[in-house]
C-alpha cells in the first residue's frame, strides 16, 4: 500500500508513466523523404530549431556561435582555431575520446590570446535546458573532405553545435536493419572525415516510421573499432544489431512508431537527461545508454527521496522503497548509477551503496572506482570504510553488508548515525538482511532505505522468518526485534513501496535476456516429483547419493557435454584475459587486465550439487571417468565454503557462503576441497589453498576463469549461484532442490546475450523440478510468462506452431521444402536481385533454425539436406556474399547495407583445413584417379568462408602434389614456399621496406588481424612526397594488398613466420 498520495506529478520525468499511441495515422503511401520531412517538422513544433546547413564549413561556424552563446564569450580568431584544433576537433582523438568529453570531460580549457585560460563548457550539466537543440538533414561529406566514398546523412540533432545524436530513416516497409548497417557504413566510410565532428555522436536512432530503436556509439560487441581502418566485412554478424534498444513507457510497454518515439524519446527534457544523466561510459571504454526501466527506477528512487524529505519521513518505512527488476536486467548499473545522482542532492550527507562481498569482484570494484576514486576498496578490514563514514568529501561510498554490519557491531557511536543518508542495497532479498535492517534502524537517524532485488520475498515465497546473521551491539548484545515489532519476512516489509516492476517477461522480449530450454532427466525408478514435506527425508537423499546413480548422472553429462554447450561444434571470438592469475591475486585495479581476442569453442557449465558429500563424490566420479575415457576430459573444478544442509534453504533462498573464509567447513570437507584446489593449481599452474587469503584469490581466479572458459565445468552447493555474471556460461547441471527465487536465480547464470550462436540457456535437471519450475515463472513473470521464458518443445521447431497472439511460425521441415522448391540445386545460379535476397534471408533463417535445433537430441538423423547439399547451398550463400561484395558502387547504393549474411553461423558448419588435406590424402591415395574426390573438394572449399580465399593455393597444391607420404609436412612445405615467394613480390612491386614490413606481418599473424590505425603502416611504406596527392591512394593500396596476402595464408602452414 503506498504511502504517499500523490496529487499531482512532474511532466519532466524522463521516461513518460503511461504513454497512449497517437490516434491519428495516414493511410497514403509515405517515401523516405516524406518520412524525413514530416519528423523534422515535429522535432520543430517541439522546440528544436532547423538548419539548412550541409557541408562542414556552415557546421563549423555554427558550432562557434553556440559556443559562444552557452559561454558568453566570444572567440577572436586565433583563439577559435587553437580551441578547434586542440580541444575539439584534435586530429589524434577519436570516438572514445570525444565520448569521454561529453561524458566525463564536458569543460574544456582555452588558452587565450593574453595567456590567460578561460573554462568552455561543451554541454550544460547542471541546467539542460541552457543547452540548444538544432536540426539538420541531408549533410554531405565527399571524398574530397578525406572520405572514402561520398556520404549524405538523413537527420542530425545538434546540442550547442555539436552532432550528438544521429537519426536515420527508411521508408515504411523496409527494415530498420538497413538502417542499421547504413550507419555502420558511415562510421566505417566517412564520420571521421573532415575534422571529425560526426565521432561525437553518442546516440543512433533507426526508424522505417513503424519501428524505430536506439543505440550507443558502441554497441556491446563494441562494433566500431577504428573507423578509419580499411576493415573488410569478414567479421560483420548480427550481433551488434541484437544490442539495439526499443523506447518504452513507465510501464514497460514499448513505443515503436516514429511519431509516438518523437513525442517521447525526442522531448527536449528527456533527450537532454539522457545525453547528461544517464549514459554510462564504462572502463573498457564503452557508451552504454540506459533503458528506459532503468531510468524509471532511477528517477522513482530519487523523486521518493524528494517527498519523504519534505515531509519529514526520513528514517522510517515510508521514505525507502524497492526496485524489483529481473536478473541480467543490469540492475548493478542502475543501482549504481541511483547512488550517483542521489550523492548529488543537496540536503543528503552521503549514501551507502551496500552490496554482498561475492558481488563485490574484480569487475565491478573497477567500475565503481572509475565513478568515485577510492568508494570500492577490498580491504576486508573496517578501519578504511569508519575513515570514509567520517570524512566529509566521501560523498557515495561503496562497502559491502559484511562490512556494514561489522561496523555497526563495534562503532557504538558515530557521527553517521545523526546525518542525513541514503542506503542503496543490491540483491536486497538476502537472508541476512532482516538483521542489517533492524541494526539500521536501532543506529541510524535519519536515512533512506532502497533495495534492488530481481527476485522479491513474497508471502507466497516468504518461508519462516530465521536469523543465521546476529548483529550485536559494542557491548556483545544482540540486536533483536524490538516488542510489538514482527521480524522482516518480505521484501515490502523491509523497504516499504514496490515502486517499480522490470519481469523476465519483460527482459526476454526486449531480448536483454534469453529464454530457459529445461530438460528433466529421470534418475529413480520412482517418481520423485516430491512434496516439501517430502524433500528433506534422509533416505531419499541417500538414495539421491548411491553410487550407481551418481555415476549414471555424471556418465550422461560427459556424454551430453558437448551437444548441451556445443564444444568442438560452435566457434566465436571472445575478448579472453590474459594475466588471471596475476589479477585474481591483485588488489583492486592494481594489476591492469591484458585482453586478447581469441577463437573459442562452445560454452561452458555449472552443476549445482545439494552438499559437500554429494560434491565430493561427483568430483571423484568425474574424475574416475574420464580416466578411464580420455576423449572425454572436461576442466573440471569445485568451490563451497560450508557444508550447506538443504532443510535451511527451506524458503527457496540460497544460503549464503563466505567466499573469504573457509572456518565453517569440518574437517573431511576441507580435507576435500584442500584437494580439488591442488587439481586446479596443477590443470593452471597456480598455488592456492583453504587458508583465508589464498582461498579468497581462489575465488576470485575460478570467478574469471569462468568468464574465461578456461574451466568446462564448475561444481557448486550455493556460490555462483547468485549475482555472477559470465556470458560464456550457457548450461546448468541440476542435482539439488531449488525453489521459487533460488531457482530463478540459479538459472540466470544461463542466460546472458553473448552472440546469434548462444540463443536460450540449458537447464538439465536429474530431480524432477517441474512443479517448481512453473510455480517460479509464474510467480516471478505472472501466469502466462511459461511460454514466453521456456523454450518450446522439439516439434515446436521442426514442424512449425502458432502462438498465442495467432502468429504463425514455421518449422525447420517446412523451410527445408520451400528452399529445395525455389531454390532447387538443378539451377544452375539463382538469378535477379529479388530471388537472391529472398534465398539470402531464408538460408539465413534455415541457418539460425539448425543452431537453435542442433542442442536437441531428436535432431540427428532428422537434418533432410544431405551433407553435400548443405554445402552447396553454402556455396552458393558465400557466392552471393561474394559477388555483392565486391561488385561496383558507383551511383547506387552499398546493398549488402539491405540484409545480414549469418557469417558466424556458416562457421559453425565449418570445413577445416585438416577436412581437405583428408580429401587429398585420399586423391593421392586413388592414384589422383578419382575425380568424385576432386569434386568434394571443391565443395567443402566453396562452402567455407575461411577457405574460399585460399581456393587457388589449395588447387595449386593438389595440382603439383608428388608420391609423399605425410601430406600435412608437404602442404606446411608448399605453403611456406608460396608464402615467402608472394611476400617478396609484394615487397618489390611496392616499394616496401622490408625488414619492417616482415615485422608488421608477424604481429598481424600473431594478433590475427590486419591493424591499419596508428604509424606502423606508415613505418614500411616507400618514401612519396605529402604533397603529390597520391599518397593515401598509395597507402590504401598497400592495406588492400595486405590484407589479400594475409586472407590468403592466415592460419595455415606453420606458424614461424
Amino acid at each position: 500500500m503506498p504511502y504517499f498520495n500523490i496529487v499531482a506529478e512532474t511532466t519532466e520525468n524522463t521516461v513518460v508513466t503511461t504513454y497512449e499511441p497517437a490516434q491519428k495515422r495516414s493511410d497514403a503511401y509515405q517515401s523516405e523523404a516524406e518520412l524525413e520531412a514530416e519528423f523534422i517538422r515535429q522535432l520543430c513544433e517541439q522546440g528544436y530549431t532547423y538548419l539548412p546547413i550541409h557541408k562542414e564549413a556552415d557546421l563549423l561556424a555554427n558550432l562557434r556561435a553556440q559556443l559562444e552563446t552557452l559561454n558568453g564569450f566570444t572567440f577572436t580568431d586565433a583563439e577559435w582555431s587553437r580551441f578547434l584544433a586542440e580541444s575539439v576537433a584534435n586530429s589524434n582523438e577519436h570516438i572514445v575520446e570525444k565520448t569521454r568529453k561529453i561524458q566525463e570531460d564536458n569543460v574544456q580549457v582555452l588558452t587565450r590570446d593574453d595567456g590567460t585560460t578561460k573554462n568552455v563548457t561543451l554541454i550544460d550539466k547542471r541546467n539542460i535546458h541552457n543547452n540548444r537543440l538544432q536540426v539538420i538533414n541531408q549533410y554531405t561529406v565527399k571524398q574530397g573532405d578525406g572520405a572514402r566514398h561520398d556520404n549524405r546523412y538523413d537527420v542530425t540533432i545538434l546540442v550547442n553545435g555539436l552532432p550528438l545524436v544521429h537519426i536515420e530513416l527508411k521508408r515504411r516497409g523496409v527494415p530498420i536493419r538497413e538502417a542499421f548497417n547504413q550507419i555502420d557504413r558511415y562510421q566505417r566510410d566517412s564520420f571521421w572525415s573532415g575534422c571529425g565532428l560526426f565521432e561525437y555522436v553518442q546516440i543512433f536512432v533507426i526508424s522505417n516510421g513503424t519501428n524505430t530503436k536506439y543505440y550507443s556509439n558502441s554497441t556491446r560487441n563494441n562494433a566500431i573499432k577504428g573507423a578509419k581502418s580499411a576493415s573488410t566485412r569478414k567479421g560483420k554478424t548480427s550481433n551488434s544489431f541484437e544490442f539495439t534498444s526499443f523506447w518504452a513507457d513507465a510501464q514497460n510497454r514499448p513505443i515503436p512508431d516514429l511519431v509516438d518515439f518523437t513525442r517521447t524519446f525526442f522531448a527536449r527534457h528527456t533527450l537532454l537527461n539522457i545525453l547528461t544523466k544517464y549514459c554510462v561510459f564504462t572502463s573498457e571504454k564503452l557508451l552504454l545508454v540506459m533503458r528506459p526501466y532503468q531510468i524509471t527506477a532511477t528517477e522513482r528512487i530519487l523523486n521518493r527521496i524528494e517527498i519523504a524529505h519534505n515531509y519529514k519521513k526520513s528514517g522510517t518505512i515510508a521514505g525507502g522503497g524497492y526496485i524489483w527488476h529481473t536478473t541480467g536486467s543490469g540492475k548493478t548499473l542502475t543501482s549504481f548509477k541511483t547512488a550517483r545522482q542521489a550523492s548529488m542532492l543537496p540536503y543528503i550527507d552521503k549514501v551507502l551503496f551496500v552490496v554482498d562481498r561475492k558481488d563485490l569482484d574484480y569487475q565491478t570494484m573497477k567500475e565503481y572506482d572509475r565513478f568515485e576514486k577510492g568508494a570500492a576498496n577490498s580491504n576486508t578490514s573496517t578501519a578504511v570504510l569508519r575513515r570514509q563514514l567520517g570524512d566529509p568529501n566521501a560523498h557515495i561510498i561503496i562497502t559491502t553488508i559484511q562490512k556494514l554490519s561489522t561496523f555497526i557491531r563495534r562503532t557504538a557511536e558515530h557521527p553517521i548515525y545523526n546525518q542525513h543518508i541514503v542506503m542503496i542495497f543490491d540483491e536486497c532479498h538476502r537472508s541476512q538482511f532482516g538483521d542489517m535492517h533492524r541494526a539500521i534502524k536501532r543506529c541510524f537517524k535519519h536515512y533512506h532505505l532502497f533495495g534492488f532485488t530481481g527476485t522479491p520475498i513474497f508471502p507466497a515465497n516468504a518461508g519462516k522468518p530465521q536469523s543465521k546473521h546476529i548483529i550485536r551491539r559494542a557491548d556483545g548484545t544482540p540486536i533483536l526485534p524490538g516488542r510489538g515489532e514482527t521480524p522482516l519476512v518480505t521484501t515490502e516489509q523491509a523497504f516499504g513501496d514496490r515502486l517499480h516492476t522490470y519481469t523476465i517477461v519483460d527482459a526476454i522480449n526486449d531480448k536483454n535476456v534469453l529464454p530457459f530450454r529445461v530438460d528433466y532427466i529421470k534418475t529413480m525408478d520412482k517418481d520423485d516429483n516430491m512434496t516439501d514435506e517430502e524433500v528433506w527425508d534422509i533416505d531419499r537423499e541417500r538414495a539421491y547419493m548411491a553410487p550407481q546413480r551418481i555415476s549414471q548422472v555424471t556418465q550422461y553429462i560427459l556424454d551430453h557435454f558437448d551437444q548441451k554447450t556445443y564444444r568442438g561444434d560452435k566457434t566465436y571470438v571472445f575478448n579472453t584475459l590474459t594475466n588471471i592469475s596475476d589479477v585474481a591475486s591483485s588488489a583492486c585495479g592494481k594489476v591492469e587486465e591484458v585482453k586478447q581476442a581469441q577463437r573459442l569453442s562452445g560454452f561452458n557449465s555449472i552443476f549445482a550439487v545439494a552438499s559437500v558429500p554429494m560434491a565430493r563424490l561427483y568430483y571423484n566420479e568425474f574424475k574416475r571417468q574420464m580416466a578411464a575415457d580420455p576423449t572425454k576430459k572436461l576442466r573440471i573444478a569445485t568451490i563451497f565454503s560450508y557444508a550447506a544442509n538443504e532443510a535451511v534453504e527451506s524458503d527457496g533462498i540460497l544460503g549464503e557462503e563466505n567466499s573469504e573464509d573457509t572456518n565453517g567447513l569440518d574437517q573431511s570437507s576441507r580435507d576435500f576441497l584442500d584437494e580439488a584446489i591442488r587439481d586446479y593449481n596443477a590443470m593452471f599452474h597456480t598455488n592456492y589453498s583453504t587458508d583465508a587469503d589464498k582461498f579468497q584469490n581462489y575465488y576470485k581466479d575460478v570467478s574469471l576463469r569462468m568468464k574465461n572458459k578456461e574451466l568446462d565445468l564448475l561444481i557448486v552447493i550455493n556460490m555462483f549461484l547468485t549475482g555472477f555474471d559470465a556470458t560464456t556460461l550457457n548450461t546448468l547441471w541440476v542435482d539439488k532442490n531449488l525453489k521459487m527465487h533460488g531457482l530463478i536465480q540459479a538459472f540466470s547464470r544461463t542466460n546472458r546475450i553473448l552472440n546469434s550462436i548462444k540463443t536460450f540457456g540449458n537447464i538439465v535437471c536429474f530431480r524432477n523440478l517441474q512443479k517448481r519450475v512453473d510455480s517460479a515463472i509464474s510467480l516471478f513473470g505472472d501466469k502466462e510468462a511459461g511460454g514466453v521464458v521456456l523454450m518450446h518443445r522439439f516439434d515446436d521447431y521442426y514442424n512449425g506452431y502458432v502462438d498465442k497472439d495467432g502468429k504463425d511460425h514455421p518449422g525447420y521441415a517446412a523451410m527445408i521444402e520451400d528452399l529445395e522448391t525455389k531454390f532447387p540445386l538443378a539451377e544452375p545460379q539463382i538469378i535477379g536481385e529479388k530471388r537472391q535476397k529472398d534465398f539470402i534471408l531464408l538460408f539465413g533463417s534455415i541457418l539460425r533454425m539448425r543452431n537453435l535445433l542442433s542442442s536437441f537430441d531428436e535432431f540427428s538423423g532428422r537434418e533432410i539436406l544431405s551433407e553435400r547439399d548443405m554445402q552447396d547451398y553454402l556455396g552458393r550463400y558465400q557466392d552471393l556474399r561474394d559477388e555483392w561484395i565486391h561488385q561496383p558502387k558507383v551511383g547506387k547504393e552499398d546493398i549488402t547495407n539491405d540484409i545480414v549474411f549469418e557469417i558466424e553461423l556458416i562457421r559453425q558448419i565449418e570445413i577445416n583445413i585438416d577436412y581437405i588435406l583428408m580429401l587429398v590424402k585420399k586423391y593421392h591415395d586413388s592414384h589422383c584417379s578419382d575425380a568424385e574426390i576432386l569434386v568434394s573438394i571443391q565443395k567443402a572449399v566453396d562452402s567455407s568462408p575461411e577457405l574460399r580465399s585460399k581456393k587457388q593455393l589449395i588447387n595449386s597444391f593438389i595440382a603439383g602434389i608428388n608420391d609423399v607420404d605425410d601430406v600435412l609436412n608437404e602442404w606446411n612445405d608448399f605453403v611456406s614456399t608460396e608464402r615467402e615467394k608472394e611476400l617478396i613480390a609484394l615487397i618489390q612491386e611496392e616499394h616496401l621496406k622490408e625488414p619492417e614490413t616482415r615485422k608488421f606481418l608477424e604481429n598481424a599473424f600473431r594478433d590475427g588481424e590486419i591493424k591499419t590505425t596508428g604509424t606502423d603502416i606508415d613505418s614500411l611504406m616507400p618514401p612519396v612526397s605529402r604533397f603529390g596527392g597520391g599518397r593515401a591512394q598509395k597507402k590504401q593500396g598497400v592495406i588492400d594488398k595486405l590484407k589479400a596476402f594475409f586472407e590468403k595464408f592466415f592460419g595455415i602452414g606453420r606458424a614461424k613466420f
